[in-house]
């Protein structure tokens, strides 16, 4: 089941900015993008955010089920983008082939109750599939992963690849602008700022206790250590208040969609030669012990550029990373034992 799932502004941290907006180019280029589980709660209004982009010359909607239709009801929208719907398992090959950038927020949502470690074992599955034939028809495309556990799902995809022989690690991202545009919010209703003004950097992971909004990093903010406390936990689990708001009807779909679409868009710009294009993004990278880390990225013309340092971290950031790792460590070896292990 594809049906389902899937961050950024203007700069900060220091000179390094997590928080981007999208600033599409009114000049069309060649760029084809593929959306795996375009159905879906999230897929849906992604892809509708993605025809909107002139960047974009192809946006091929893949998914098991309805794709046909959300092409066509897309493709009466006056902008650039040619829409083609692929429905059914046999047809995944041909959505995917030859394509620039692939975005995968495909897989189950979370229900209430629900852990992203819950989404494991029907998620792993179907982002492998994905992965296996990205590796045979797009093997230069970059990859964009929705699908949660995140810190599972980017593993597995880059498992499969390794096996594929076409793994490139500047090219497979994880995610993770949805903590970015949560963090921007709530500190701006809390500090009483402009939203649109306001960037802050989260690093980690994508679940729990495993994303580390850097507060101390804020320009210009000053918390309570009670605020802190409170503003870090709902940024951490900002998903779990969707979750129950909608009352068993789904995830974060809306925002994630935004979310979602804001980054396949940095992507493009740096795609097509424009400078100092700087997101968060969970990525292979060397800044800790974990293999996959959320982190400030230079996005550039073949994917990751440029991995920057975290900086300066207060004590309370330096105690959550050291407690985080264990878990971004576990969650790592648990999706590249899926697919070793896999028949």
């Amino acid at each position: 089941m594809f049906a389902a799932r899937s961050s950024l502004r203007p700069a900060a941290m220091g000179a390094v900015a997590c928080a981007v907006r999208s600033i599409s180019s009114t000049k069309a280029t060649a760029a084809r993008v593929a959306v795996v589980g375009a159905s879906g709660g999230i897929g849906q209004p992604l892809s509708m955010l993605l025809k909107l982009d002139p960047s974009i010359k192809e946006l091929n909607l893949y998914d098991i089920v309805h794709t046909p239709g959300v092409a066509a009801d897309l493709s009466h929208i006056p902008f650039p983008a040619k829409v083609t719907g692929y429905k059914g398992a046999d047809s995944i090959h041909a959505a995917l082939e030859g394509c620039d950038v692939i975005v995968v927020p495909a897989g189950v949502p979370r229900k209430p109750g629900m852990t992203r470690d819950d989404l494991f074992n029907i998620n792993a599955g179907i982002v492998k599939t994905i992965a296996e034939a990205s590796a045979k028809v797009a093997p230069k495309a970059c990859y964009l992963i929705i699908s949660n556990p995140v810190n599972s799902t980017v593993p597995i995809f880059a498992e499969v690849l390794k096996k594929a022989g076409t793994y490139n690690p500047k090219k497979l991202f994880g995610v993770t602008t949805l903590d970015v545009i949560r963090a921007n919010t709530f500190v701006a209703e809390n500090q009483g700022t402009d939203v649109l003004q306001t960037n802050v950097t989260v690093v980690g992971g994508h679940a729990g206790t495993t994303i580390l909004p850097l507060l101390s990093q804020v320009k210009g903010a000053s918390f309570t250590p009670d605020a802190l406390a409170a503003l870090t936990h709902r940024i951490q689990f900002g998903g779990d208040e969707v979750v129950k708001a909608k009352d068993g009807a789904g995830s974060a779909t809306l925002s994630m969609a935004y979310a979602g679409y804001l980054f396949t868009a940095k992507l493009l710009q740096a795609l097509k030669g424009e400078k100092d294009v700087v997101a968060c993004a969970f990525v292979e990278n060397t800044l800790t012990a974990a293999p996959f880390f959320a982190a400030p990225v230079t996005l550039g013309k073949e994917g990751v550029e440029k991995v920057h340092a975290l900086g300066s971290l207060s004590a309370m950031e330096q105690e959550a990373l050291e407690k985080a790792l264990p878990d971004l460590l576990a969650q790592a070896k648990k999706g590249v034992e899926f697919v070793q292990n896999a028949k």
